[in-house]
C-alpha cells in the first residue's frame, strides 16, 4: 500500500511541474516547446490517470479547442485526492527551490565567462552622447520600450482569448464564426495600421529628399552668387558677328551701306570653294552633291577659338558636336533644309543669309560668307533668272570696299574656262583685297603643265591681281573622308610632290589650308582695325540725323518699334474682349431679340402667318399654324437662332471697337491691325454644335403653350403684332411706290413724270381696287372671271395687258389690303383679353393672329435668354481664345506685322532703333578691340 502511495505521489509531482511550466509560458505569451512527457506508470492501477494527463498536455500544447480535456472520473475518493495534492505540493517545493539555486549558480558562472570574453568597450564612452543628447536618447528608448510593451500586451490579450475559448471547449459553429470574425477584424486593423505607417514613412522620405535637394540648390546659389552677378564676357569675334547680323536685317532709306569687313568666298560651281571653307573650319559642315548645285543661299560662318569643336545656328539653341558623325549628319541635313526653305516662288537661289558659328581649338577668328557657285549654263530644273541672280548676289557682296575676296579656282580645269576671275577683276581691279586660291592641285599635277601652274601661282597667267596666291588640296574625292584625313593627305602631297619641290616654283608658305587660314585671318583683322572706326562714325551720324527727324515730326511720342506697338495693340484688343463680358443682361437681351426677329420675321410672315390668315377660317388658321410652327422648330429655327446670336455677338464686339476709337487716348496707328485681328477671329469662330440641339428642345416646349396667361402679355403681343404689321406694311408701300410711280403732289413739286409701265400699273390698280372694295374679305388669288373682267375693262381704256401682268400688280395691292385689315383686327383685340379668356377659340372677335404672335414672342424671349447665357458663359471666352490665337500667329509673322503696322512713324522708329542698336554694338566692339591691342 505504501508503495502504491509513493508511485502516485511521484506521478502527481511530475504532472504538477509540467502544468506549472505550461501555465508560466502561457502567461508570458511565449510558445512552450516542452516535448517531454511524464513517464507513464507501468502499474495497472494508474493507467486511466496517466492517459488523462497525456491528453491534457496535448491540449495545452496544440491550443485546439476541438480536442477538449476530459475530467478524471469521480470514482476515486476525496481523501485520496487530498493526500496526493499535499504530497505533490511538498515535493514541488523542494524541486523548485533546488532548481532555482542550481540554476542561479550555473547562470552566474556562465555570465562571468561571457563577461570575460567581451572586448574592451571603453572607447564607446567618447562616442556615446552626453548631456542633453543622452537625455533625448534615453527618452526615445523609453518610448520605444512602451511601444513594444503595448504590442506585447495586445498579443497577450489575443493569446488569452484563444486560450479561454479553448479552455471553455466551445465547439459550436456560431462561436467559431464569431471568433473568426473578431480575428479577421484584428487582422484588418493591423493591415490598416501597417499601411498608414508605410504611407507616413514614404512621405517622410519624400520630405527628406526635397529638403536635401533644396539645401543643395541653396548651396549652389550661395556659391555662385558672386559669379552670376558678373556679366558674361563675349569673345571679340562673337561681338563682331552680332554686329554683322544686325546689319544683315538693316534696311534704310539713307545712302548708308554695310561696309564692314568679311571674307567673301566666290568661285565657279564645283570649284571646291565649300571644301576650302570646311578645311578652314576643320569640319565637313556642308551638304554634298554629285555635280548639282548645293549652295543655294549665302551662308555666313563665324569662326572662333574654343575648347570644344561645336557649331550652332544663330536662331537656334542646339549645339552640334563636330567630333561626332551623327551630329555632323544632322548639321548637314539642317543646312540643306534651311537652304531649300529659303528658296520661294519658284526661284533656285535666295538672298536670305543662313548664319552659323563654328568654335573649336586652333580655329582662326574670322567671318566668312559662302556664296552659290557661278554657273555658265543653266539646267532645265533651274529658274530662268538663276544665272543673273547669282551674278548680282556675288557682285553685291564683292562691291563692299572692305570685303576680302577669297577667289577659288579649280586647278584641274583650264584657267580659260573660269568665270569668277572676270567678276573679281571688275570689283577689285587692283587686287588690294583679293586672295587667290588654286584647289585640286593633286589632280593638276597629273594634267597640267608645271610652268602653267607656276604662272598661275605667281599671278602671271591671269590679268587679275591679288594680295597672295595659295595652293591647297581639299581631298581625294571621297565623301566619307574626315577633315583630319584630308589635311594629312594634303601635307603628304606637298611633301612628296615633284611639282612643288622644284626650286623657284612656289614658296612653302603658299601651300596647305593651314597657311591659307592664317593669311586670311591676318588680313581680315587688319582690315577690321583699319575700317571699324570709320563705320562707327558713319552710324553715329546716321543716328543723330534720325533722332533729329523724329523730334521734329513726333515731339511728344516715344520711339516705339513694331514689336512694342503690336504688344500695345494686343493689350487694347484683349481689354475690349473683357469689356464684352461686362455688357448688361438687358442690353444683350435687346440686341439678341432684335437680331432674332430680323432673322425670323420674313419666314414668320411669308410661310406661317400670311398663308394661315388667308386660309379663310379660324380653325384652319390654328391647325396650319401648329403644323408649320412645329416643322419650323424641328428644322430651321434652331440654326437660324444660332446664326442670329453669332451676328449679335459680332455686332456688339465691333461696336465696342468702334466706340474705343472715339476716346481721347485713341491711337489710329492700331486701327488696321485691330480690324484684321477681329475679322480673322470672327472668321474662325463658330458657335458650339450642341447649342442647336439644346435650343430645339427649348423652342418645341415653348411653342406647345397656346394660351396667353395674363393681360400684360396680351397687350405686349398686340403691340408686337401691330409693330410687325406696320413694318411689313411700310415695305409693301415702298414696293407700290416703285411700281406705280410718284403721286401727283410729288410730280408737281419735283417735276417728275410717270413712265409708260407705271401708267399701265395705275390703270390695273384702279380696276383691282374696285374688286377689293366690293369684297373686303376677298381671297388672296383672283379667279379666271375676275381676270377676264379686268382685261376687258382695261381694253376699253386702250390698255392692253396679259393675266400675268395683272397678277403681278394684284400681289402687292392685296397684301396692303390684308395688312390694313390685320391692323384693324389688332386694334379690336386690344380690349378683348377677358373675352378671350372666357370664350377661348369661340371668341366673337378673331384674335388668333394675336395668339400666334404671342407664341412667336415667347419663343424669341426664351431663345434670346438661352443665347445670352451661352454668350456670357461660353462664346465670349471662346472668342477670346480665338483672338489670342490670331494675335500669337500675327506676332510671329513679321511680314504681316510690317503690312498692318505701317506709316512714317513706324518706319522711322524702326530705323532709329536699328541704327541705335548697331551703333551701340559697334562701340562695344571697338572698346573690346582697343583693350585687346
Amino acid at each position: 500500500m505504501l508503495r502504491i502511495y509513493q508511485n502516485t505521489y511521484r506521478r502527481t509531482a511530475r504532472k504538477a511541474v509540467v502544468y506549472s511550466t505550461k501555465v508560466a509560458c502561457c502567461n508570458h505569451s511565449t510558445l512552450c516547446s516542452i516535448t517531454s512527457h511524464p513517464r507513464r506508470s507501468q502499474d495497472h492501477g494508474t493507467g486511466s490517470s496517466s492517459y488523462n494527463g497525456s491528453r491534457h498536455e496535448e491540449f495545452l500544447l496544440s491550443g485546439n479547442p476541438a480536442r477538449g480535456w476530459q475530467m478524471p472520473p469521480p470514482s476515486r475518493g476525496y481523501g485520496m485526492l487530498v493526500v496526493r495534492i499535499l504530497r505533490g505540493a511538498l515535493k514541488l517545493r523542494y524541486l523548485v527551490l533546488g532548481g532555482a539555486i542550481g540554476g542561479g549558480v550555473s547562470l552566474s558562472k556562465k555570465y562571468e565567462d561571457w563577461k570575460d570574453g567581451l572586448p574592451d568597450f571603453k572607447w564607446l564612452e567618447d562616442a556615446m552622447p552626453q548631456g542633453e543628447r543622452w537625455s533625448q536618447f534615453s527618452r526615445n528608448l523609453i518610448e520605444v520600450g512602451s511601444l513594444v510593451k503595448n504590442a506585447i500586451d495586445v498579443a497577450k490579450d489575443d493569446l488569452k482569448a484563444k486560450t479561454t475559448v479553448a479552455a471553455l471547449g466551445i465547439t459550436t459553429d456560431e462561436s467559431r464564426k464569431k471568433y473568426e470574425k473578431l480575428q479577421s477584424q484584428v487582422e484588418t486593423l493591423q493591415t490598416e495600421i501597417m499601411n498608414v505607417q508605410i504611407k507616413y514613412q514614404k512621405e517622410l522620405e519624400k520630405m527628406e529628399k526635397e529638403n536635401r535637394e533644396l539645401r543643395q540648390q541653396y548651396l549652389i546659389l550661395k556659391s555662385n552668387k558672386k559669379t552670376t552677378a558678373k556679366k558674361i564676357k563675349k569673345s571679340l569675334i562673337d561681338m563682331y558677328s552680332e554686329v554683322l547680323d544686325e546689319l544683315s536685317g538693316y534696311d534704310t532709306g539713307y545712302t548708308m551701306a554695310d561696309h564692314l569687313p568679311r571674307v567673301v568666298v566666290v568661285g565657279d560651281q564645283s570649284s571646291g570653294k565649300t571644301s576650302v571653307l570646311e578645311s578652314i573650319a576643320k569640319a565637313r559642315i556642308f551638304p554634298r552633291g554629285s555635280g548639282e548645285m548645293m549652295t543655294r543661299a549665302p551662308v555666313k560662318v563665324t569662326l572662333a577659338e574654343g575648347p570644344y569643336h561645336v557649331a550652332q545656328f544663330r536662331d537656334s539653341d542646339r549645339e552640334y558636336d563636330l567630333t561626332k558623325e551623327s551630329d555632323l549628319q544632322d548639321l548637314r541635313r539642317d543646312v540643306e533644309f534651311r537652304m531649300k526653305a529659303s528658296v520661294r516662288g519658284g526661284k533656285t537661289v535666295s538672298n536670305e543669309v543662313i548664319a552659323m558659328t563654328v568654335k573649336g581649338p586652333g580655329l582662326q577668328r574670322m567671318v566668312l560668307v559662302d556664296l552659290p557657285g557661278i554657273i555658265s549654263t543653266m539646267t532645265v530644273d533651274m529658274a530662268s533668272d538663276t544665272k543673273d541672280s547669282i551674278h548680282q548676289m556675288t557682285k553685291h557682296y564683292m562691291s563692299n570696299p572692305n570685303a576680302i575676296i577669297l577667289c577659288i579656282q579649280d586647278g584641274s580645269v583650264d584657267a580659260e574656262r573660269s568665270n569668277v576671275t572676270d567678276l573679281v577683276m571688275q570689283c577689285d581691279p587692283l587686287g588690294r583685297r583679293t586672295i587667290f586660291v588654286l584647289t585640286k592641285v593633286d589632280l593638276a599635277e597629273e594634267l597640267a603643265d608645271p610652268d602653267r601652274i607656276r604662272k598661275i601661282l605667281s599671278g602671271k597667267l591671269f590679268p587679275m591681281k591679288a594680295l597672295g596666291y595659295y595652293a591647297v588640296v581639299t581631298g581625294r574625292g571621297r565623301k566619307d573622308d574626315s577633315i583630319d584625313a584630308i589635311r594629312q593627305y594634303e601635307e603628304d602631297f606637298f611633301k612628296n610632290s615633284k611639282l612643288f619641290h622644284r626650286r623657284g616654283v612656289i614658296m612653302p608658305h603658299q601651300v596647305t589650308s593651314r597657311n591659307l587660314s592664317l593669311a586670311v585671318s591676318d588680313r581680315f583683322w587688319k582690315m577690321v582695325r583699319e575700317t571699324i572706326e570709320q563705320q562707327a562714325d558713319a552710324f553715329k551720324a546716321t543716328r543723330f540725323n534720325l533722332e533729329t527727324e523724329w523730334k521734329n515730326n513726333f515731339p511728344r511720342l516715344r520711339e516705339s518699334g513694331r514689336d512694342e506697338l503690336f504688344d500695345k495693340a494686343k493689350g487694347e484688343i484683349l481689354d475690349e474682349v473683357v469689356t464684352l463680358s461686362q455688357i448688361s443682361a438687358k442690353k444683350w437681351d435687346d440686341a439678341l431679340n432684335t437680331k432674332l426677329w430680323e432673322k425670323l420675321s420674313n419666314y414668320v410672315f411669308e410661310t406661317i402667318y400670311l398663308p394661315a390668315a388667308q386660309s379663310g377660317s379660324q380653325n384652319s388658321f390654328n391647325t396650319m399654324v401648329d403644323i408649320k410652327l412645329r416643322q419650323w422648330a424641328e428644322q430651321a429655327l434652331p440654326a437660324k437662332s444660332v446664326e442670329a446670336g453669332w451676328e449679335a455677338l459680332q455686332l456688339e464686339f465691333i461696336s465696342l471697337m468702334e466706340r474705343s476709337k472715339k476716346t481721347q487716348d485713341h491711337d489710329g496707328i492700331f486701327d488696321q491691325l485691330k480690324a484684321a485681328v477681329v475679322d480673322e477671329a470672327i472668321r474662325r469662330h463658330s458657335w458650339e454644335d450642341k447649342a442647336i440641339d439644346m435650343l430645339r428642345v427649348i423652342q418645341l416646349n415653348t411653342l406647345e403653350d397656346r394660351f396667353v396667361h395674363d393681360k400684360q402679355e396680351w397687350d405686349s403681343a398686340v403691340k408686337f403684332l401691330e409693330t410687325s404689321v406696320n413694318a411689313k406694311l411700310l415695305q409693301t408701300e415702298e414696293t407700290l411706290a416703285q411700281m406705280f410711280g410718284p403721286g401727283q403732289m410729288r410730280r408737281l413739286t419735283h417735276w417728275q413724270y410717270l413712265t409708260q409701265d407705271q401708267q399701265k400699273r395705275r390703270s390695273v390698280k384702279n380696276e383691282l381696287d374696285k374688286i377689293l372694295k366690293n369684297d373686303t374679305k376677298h381671297l388672296p388669288t383672283l379667279t379666271h372671271d375676275e381676270l377676264t373682267t379686268v382685261r376687258k375693262n382695261l381694253q376699253r381704256d386702250n390698255v392692253d395687258v396679259d393675266t400675268d401682268y395683272i397678277r403681278q400688280t394684284w400681289f402687292p395691292v392685296y397684301r396692303k389690303h390684308f395688312l390694313q385689315q390685320a391692323l384693324q383686327r389688332a386694334k379690336d383685340c386690344r380690349k378683348a383679353y377677358y373675352l378671350y379668356t372666357q370664350q377661348g377659340a369661340e371668341c366673337e372677335i378673331s384674335c388668333s393672329d394675336v395668339v400666334l404672335f404671342w407664341r412667336i414672342q415667347q419663343v424669341i424671349k426664351i431663345t434670346g435668354n438661352a443665347l445670352r447665357q451661352q454668350v456670357i458663359n461660353r462664346e465670349a471666352r471662346r472668342l477670346d481664345k480665338e483672338i489670342k490665337a490670331v494675335l500669337d500667329e500675327f506676332s510671329d509673322d513679321e511680314e504681316k506685322k510690317g503690312y498692318l503696322l505701317t506709316g512714317k512713324r513706324v518706319l522711322l522708329a524702326e530705323e532709329l532703333i536699328k541704327v541705335r542698336q548697331i551703333q551701340e554694338k559697334l562701340e562695344e566692339f571697338i572698346n573690346s578691340l582697343n583693350q585687346e591691342k
